[in-house]
């Protein structure tokens, strides 16, 4: 697969709003994209998103029209290359956007076999291969939050940033006490392109505003803004790594990095520094089934015990936030995008619970209706068929009850359509954080699926689920009948 720098090298022409980019020796082209500040301003971020959709789908006409002239092997060829050139041209917006632009095209990224191969690797590099602040605006930035220049604050302090994504950028440093420590520092002006990036998509959506369930749809918007703009808060993030990092004892093989607040503000996160390799580099050392499936169970038992335990939301699943460490251990890294669950919500997992465990289409409805907000629809409307459709391909893998191989691209797709086809119809009117469950629900299967990992989920919910207390007697028996065919 190409590197970050070659396929920057070979970009199309840039798009207006980058056209004073200088072409050229790929040294000068790395130092020109670095220099270049986030673009706030409402009006500037949709100009830059208007002409990249207005290149793609010129793009996609031109290959159309060019196929009326070419055989089936060279149109097959022919579509490969403009598929690539498009993602080449998404890759290059949304690492100058970055914030939730970026967030899309890391969520794109996640889908092999959904969309086109070509987006898929070149997306993801927007997982931590976006080019870095300059060593001048982070130097600023440093010094503006901790009152002294990197140089000064640390032992030694890497000015080459060795991961860069949607939010801001790391470097590798010491303590003057010792630590190796990873050091996360925000973009300038990133909280606010998240508030201009939702105002330019409702915008976007104005014919949905006729619709009945439009303000439903808002209140979405509304909470999905709300969580993306905490994101931008590291302090939040320091104290929810700090809830965290006690759930978890040496033999579980899960470790969630120290904070050092004395180096760590809202803007800035000094984190123990923990070695490993991302998904895409541990698939191409061609690991066994077993350590696949042994990777996938520290996942779920992470997701799960925060969960459980914690009653911690993690809905960040891109494989940027997860570390395969040597030893065998996962390192989970990332937690801006975590959700404190109040007792409202808590109870809506308990009948999720009951459906989760029994596998009954009764409890599953009971489940969506709570959900849904749609206790007066009809188990036979369209709406409920879709829902019900949509809730047993997610849940099924928990009350499967056996081996479950996360690897079936066409279970994988099941679940993509269903999504795509509620969308569609608009069936989705739900509580408002149910854009942080989707996102979270194709997040960790995408993963499982790249991972092509075949466990049985259930004991490990089990193993986790305990710490609760809930009474499951209540269902437990139905669960049991609905096993044995009673």
């Amino acid at each position: 697969m190409p590197t970050m720098a070659e396929l920057m090298d070979a970009l199309p022409e840039p798009i207006e709003e980058t056209a004073a980019q200088p072409r050229g020796p790929l040294p000068e082209m790395l130092e020109a994209w670095s220099l270049r500040p986030v673009p706030v301003g409402w009006f500037r971020r949709m100009r830059v998103l208007g002409s990249l959709q207005a290149q793609v789908g010129a793009a996609y006409l031109f290959h159309w029209l060019r196929g009326w002239f070419k055989d089936a092997d060279e149109n097959k060829r022919l579509l490969a290359e403009t598929h690539w050139r498009n993602a080449i041209r998404v890759l290059d917006s949304m690492s100058y956007l970055r914030g939730l632009a970026m967030k899309v095209g890391q969520t794109l990224a996640n889908f092999p076999d959904i969309v086109p191969r070509e987006f898929v690797e070149t997306l993801e590099r927007l997982h931590f291969e976006a080019p870095a602040m300059h060593w001048s605006l982070l130097k600023e930035m440093v010094h503006s939050e901790l009152g002294d220049d990197p140089e000064n604050l640390f032992a030694s302090f890497d000015r080459r940033a060795f991961a860069a994504a949607s939010l801001g950028q790391v470097h590798r440093a010491r303590l003057k006490t010792g630590e190796d420590v990873a050091v996360k520092i925000q973009y300038p002006g990133i909280a606010r392109t998240i508030r201009e990036d939702i105002r330019n998509l409702l915008l976007f959506m104005l014919p949905a505003r006729l619709s009945r369930d439009w303000e439903n749809a808002k209140e979405q918007f509304d909470d999905l803004r709300i969580r993306l703009e905490r994101e931008t808060d590291y302090e939040l993030e320091a104290r929810m790594l700090a809830k965290a990092r006690p759930l978890f004892r040496e033999d579980d093989g899960i470790v969630v990095p120290r904070v050092f607040p004395q180096h760590s503000t809202a803007r800035v996160l000094t984190m123990e520094r923990l070695e490993g390799v991302h998904l895409e580099q541990f698939l191409a050392a061609n690991p066994s089934q077993h350590q696949r499936n042994e990777f996938a169970r520290k996942i779920l038992h992470a997701w799960y015990r925060l969960m459980y335990a914690g009653r911690l939301y993690y809905a960040d699943f891109h494989p940027g936030n997860f570390l395969f460490m040597d030893d065998g251990r996962l390192g989970v890294i990332d937690f801006g995008y975590v959700m404190e669950i109040d007792d409202e919500i808590w109870n809506l997992f308990r009948k999720m619970d009951r459906a989760l465990t029994t596998g009954r289409r009764d409890d599953r409805l009971d489940a969506i209706r709570h959900w849904t907000w749609t206790t007066d629809e009809p188990p036979t409307s369209e709406r409920m068929r879709l829902c019900d459709l949509f809730a047993d391909w997610c849940w099924r893998s928990r009350y499967h009850r056996g081996e479950f191989d996360f690897g079936d691209e066409a279970d994988f797709r099941e679940g993509f359509d269903l999504f795509l086809e509620m969308v569609r119809r608009r069936h989705t009117r739900a509580r408002p954080i149910t854009p942080m469950i989707s996102r979270q629900q194709f997040g960790w299967r995408a993963i499982l699926y790249q991972l092509k990992a075949k466990i049985d989920v259930a004991p490990i919910a089990e193993e986790e689920i305990r710490v609760t207390g809930w009474d499951r007697s209540d269902y437990a028996h139905n669960h049991e009948n609905h096993r044995n065919g009673g």
